[in-house]
């Protein structure tokens, strides 16, 4: 199992030299929001069915 520690590490391995503090803290953000995610799937905690999605995306998306 991969602790925070490990995974911030190599989360920080992937960037560039130069990147900021602004980018590492995005990069968080967006790994955690993943995480918790696919947590929710995992224990089936989804708000919306399949069906009700595609619902709410067909009347985002352009035909």
């Amino acid at each position: 199992m991969t602790t925070t520690k490990e995974k911030v590490q190599s989360l920080l391995s992937k960037l560039p030299d130069d990147c900021s503090v602004e980018d590492v803290q995005y990069h968080l953000y967006v790994l955690e929001k993943v995480r918790l995610g696919l947590v929710v799937v995992d224990n089936r905690e989804t708000l919306i069915s399949q069906e009700e999605a595609e619902a709410l995306l067909r009347k985002w998306l352009i035909e």
